[in-house]
């Protein structure tokens, strides 16, 4: 009997593609608790058949009575029980390139089990195995339908008596389609868990030694080859499949990573080059097939359905401007009503067309005008006129959708870091004159000392690229420099802006200064001033804070994961929630967003040179060992050290929302790492010593973040104190980073003319010939300057997308498993259930400081509240939500 409770059910596969989910048995036995450690080692052996064990549950009961040994047979027969479905998420029709020119048709068909015992024969020195069993439910007498669509079939399956406890079931598929298996039992008593045990690699049992290592050298391939849907490999690459040079010499681009355009690694997708150029990969054809990413983190089902119903949506809503575009060639705005009526109103449109049959066939459903119509933005309540106003302006450099790139100045005026030689002088255009009436009767050096002035600086960003910005068609920029004083009330008022463009013609300046504004011409240059201002942050947020420090530099950290944490690894197992999804939502940016011709080429100013400015950013900004909040807050200047304020700083900025909130969730989670990494790794020792843990952040800073490994500021991997910081900022950027940056994006930026994504006129000058046409029609120089109503419309769906939550979102504190991820672990349990406690707390103060009238940034009439981090939400667009990963 006590043989017969440690058998395990298993699989074997023909594939080198054999993912381990770890089960993790409680039992009791003679009254004492036991935990038997089993992973489950499931495969795919033939055209897409990985196979997944999800949401099993453990129940084992026994009767306290002891069984004497001589009563074991030599042979034991154990009936599993075996409950699984068939996939439907993912397209089984045969198309012959997904599949291995070496995939043969099984010897027989059905699903194979086999169990793996801990010890290992002394006879081979491998582990110990029982006999292989095959069984083809199709054909199975013991087959049975089940109320949640899945059917159940029994196995026998024979081992001997000294099998000893079991270590790993191995599952193997020779179906044409992909089966989920949901539960294995043991004669109706035993039910299995995955994904549920934890072995540091020094203290895996020997038995489990050989699968553990041949897992993680299967998933890192050998680098070789056209990667197949199905596979299951993990590599590096540079991101060469951006541009497609066999379409012209006009759709090529630079690879990104390497000496002259540095930048973090990618997935390697093996792809033939293209003929025109060896070194570029040839994109994927997203009309047949989509972008290589390992099995398991391809996107699918509920999550999958509603990116494509968020994008059928944004087809709807763009119907009507187009239909627009053919009596109104150019397609400017008329009259700033022409915005407002995309979420107010009825269009012309849609009144003279019918689109039922349409509508009929997309089985879209609702009136009208909620198929054709944008949902209103939470921010236009704050909007008092059409050009976004001074407060509101300083407002969202602190509660907006990019709260990270307001930094204190620390010298007046500020200087430029970039070579003179090339750029121009390094000064300023900047004069005290500028600002000395708007510092409340401080001079401008009392102000710097007090910590009243604070800058908004795109100017080293913009000014290498403006040259060739401006030489594209309907794309005008500035490098602009924005200085704001912090009021007696707590907020940010705009005090001057100096545009600077390149020091290419001696008699045009190339820097100008506006200053809020004393009539009525000032104030519409002053309005158009600011729009270029929203304009260039709106594309530093895109590229460098999202995209780059969010997305790109996260992949390589998820890519070392998999290769080198074994998924039994306790650092795997913690990390694991928070690296769903991001390889399959870079992998789409790949091919829609940052690709030649994609979304941020034709919706931001910087256009084709786009992925340029983000290789320059990666190469003189980014710092890993500045990602995490603290750190960052303190890099610009927003925050100072004091161990006797909460969290160890002391804002600048007291009223800081995104800052205030953000620390909240900070700490509770490097609380949580903190006690989890002590747990597991109680000394220095232990951390030196974990070959895959050191192997793991050694590949990910020396080949995923290659061009950057010489940086003597990456952190050492030492000590518990140094895994917890590295952790804590990865957890960090994963979740709340990506929801403080990501979320926010439709609601702030909905309205076009508050947060232009591009400009298309520079201000006029009085030499200019276009400045009697502006003095004539101040508005419609504005609204000519935005984008086109389409184009807005376009730019309006996309962040409408990739704002949305899904319906099966996970959101961050919500640990629905870690009773049976860490069974026999009551500390690690304990710690997230105290996390779990510590999150709903964050929500809750979050909404009490959202109703305090003396936060005047995130309270007060019109002022919408700030919402971006609190960590729960509804599915759809409602900016608030901090998922567990990058999901969008």
């Amino acid at each position: 009997t006590k043989s017969l409770v440690s058998f395990s059910q298993g699989v074997k596969s023909t594939l080198n593609t054999d993912p381990i989910y770890s089960i993790n048995h409680s039992i009791s036995v003679y009254g004492k608790r036991t935990t038997l450690s089993v992973p489950t080692s499931l495969s795919s052996s033939k055209k897409l058949k990985t196979l997944k064990a999800v949401r099993a549950t453990l129940a084992i009961d026994f009767l306290e009575e002891e069984v004497k040994l001589l009563d074991v047979p030599s042979i034991l027969k154990v009936t599993a029980t075996v409950i699984v479905k068939i996939s439907n998420d993912v397209s089984m029709i045969k198309v012959p390139w997904l599949y291995s020119q070496n995939d043969m048709e099984p010897a027989e068909k059905g699903v194979r089990f086999q169990l793996v015992s801990t010890e290992l024969d002394p006879r081979t020195m491998k582990p110990k195995v029982s006999n292989e069993c095959v069984k083809d439910w199709t054909k199975c007498p013991t087959r049975k339908a089940t109320d949640t669509g899945c059917f159940s079939f029994e196995v026998e399956l024979v081992v001997d008596a000294d099998f000893g406890e079991p270590g790993a079931i191995l599952v193997g598929n020779n179906y044409e389609r992909e089966l989920y298996v949901e539960t294995i039992s043991l004669d109706g008593f035993v039910h299995f868990t995955c994904n549920s045990w934890a072995y540091l690699p020094s203290e895996t049992p020997m038995g489990l030694k050989y699968l553990r290592n041949k897992e993680l050298k299967n998933k890192r391939g050998d680098g070789n080859g056209q990667r197949l849907p199905s596979d299951r490999i993990y590599d590096y690459d540079m991101y060469n499949d951006l541009g497609n040079p066999d379409k012209g010499p006009e759709y090529a681009r630079p690879t990104l990573g390497g000496e002259r355009n540095p930048h973090p690694r990618r997935c390697r997708t093996g792809r033939p080059s293209t003929i025109t150029d060896v070194t570029s990969e040839t994109p994927v054809n997203t009309m047949i097939s989509s972008t290589y990413v390992p099995r398991d983190e391809a996107m699918e089902g509920t999550r999958r359905n509603d990116i494509h119903m968020g994008i059928w949506k944004g087809v709807l809503h763009n119907i009507p401007p187009m239909m627009s575009t053919f009596y109104n060639e150019n397609g400017v705005c008329k009259d700033f009503a022409d915005l407002i009526h995309l979420y107010k109103s009825r269009s012309e449109a849609e009144m003279n067309l019918n689109m039922q049959g349409l509508l009929k066939f997309l089985d879209i459903r609702g009136s009208i005008e909620e198929i054709f119509k944008f949902e209103t933005p939470k921010n236009l309540s704050c909007v008092t006129s059409n050009v976004q106003d001074d407060h509101e302006l300083g407002r969202q450099t602190l509660a907006g959708m990019n709260p990270v790139s307001i930094e204190k100045l620390k010298a007046y005026p500020p200087v430029s870091k970039l070579d003179p030689s090339i750029y121009g002088p390094v000064e300023s255009a900047l004069k005290e004159e500028h600002i000395i009436g708007h510092l409340n009767g401080m001079s401008v050096q009392q102000a710097l000392d007090e910590n009243k002035l604070f800058i908004l600086d795109c100017h080293d960003i913009y000014l290498p690229f403006l040259e060739k910005i401006n030489a594209q068609e309907d794309r005008k920029s500035y490098a602009t420099r924005t200085i704001f004083f912090l009021t007696t009330m707590g907020t940010l008022k705009p005090i001057a802006i100096e545009l600077s463009l390149p020091p290419n013609d001696a008699n045009i300046p190339s820097k100008q200064v506006l200053t809020p504004p004393v009539d009525a011409t000032t104030n519409w240059l002053w309005g158009l001033g600011k729009a270029h201002v929203c304009s260039n942050d709106n594309g530093v947020h895109q590229l460098v804070h999202h995209w780059l420090r969010v997305h790109a530099c996260m992949e390589p950290f998820i890519i070392a994961t998999h290769r080198h944490l074994s998924t039994m690894h306790p650092i795997f197992k913690l990390l694991s929630h928070h690296m769903e999804h991001a390889l399959a939502i870079n992998a789409m940016a790949r091919e829609n967003l940052i690709s030649a011709n994609g979304i941020i080429e034709c919706g931001f100013s910087p256009g084709k040179y786009s992925t340029e400015m983000i290789s320059a950013a990666y190469r003189d900004w980014w710092r890993f060992d500045l990602e995490g909040l603290p750190a960052d807050l303190i890099r610009r200047g927003m925050a100072v050290p004091d161990e006797t304020k909460p969290h160890g700083l002391r804002l600048l900025i007291e009223d800081y929302p995104y800052a205030n909130d953000g620390l909240l969730i900070w700490s509770a989670i490097q609380e949580l790492v903190h006690t989890y990494i002590n747990h597991y790794y109680p000394d220095e020792n232990a951390i030196i010593s974990d070959i895959e843990l050191q192997s793991w952040y050694s590949e990910a800073i020396n080949v995923g973040h290659a061009d950057l490994r010489e940086a003597d500021w990456w952190p050492k991997l030492s000590n518990p104190d140094n895994l917890t910081e590295i952790l804590t900022i990865l957890i960090w950027t994963a979740s709340a980073q990506h929801a403080a940056l990501n979320f926010g994006q439709y609601h702030y930026g909905a309205y076009v003319p508050n947060r232009p994504p591009l400009m298309q006129k520079l201000i006029p000058q009085q030499h200019d010939h276009e400045y009697a046409s502006f003095l004539a029609d101040p508005q419609g120089y504005f609204l000519a300057s935005l984008p086109s109503l389409f184009d807005s419309t376009k730019y309006m769906a996309v962040i409408d997308i990739i704002s949305a939550h899904s319906h099966e979102e996970e959101y961050i504190g919500d640990i629905k498993d870690a009773y049976t991820r860490w069974p026999g672990e009551p500390d690690i349990i304990d710690a997230f259930y105290k996390f779990t406690v510590n999150v709903k707390k964050i929500e809750n103060e979050i909404h009490r400081r959202n109703v305090d009238p003396r936060l005047r940034n995130r309270c007060g009439a019109g002022v919408p509240p700030y919402e971006l981090l609190v960590p729960t939400s509804e599915p759809g667009v409602t900016g608030r939500g901090v998922p567990n990963s990058i999901t969008i």
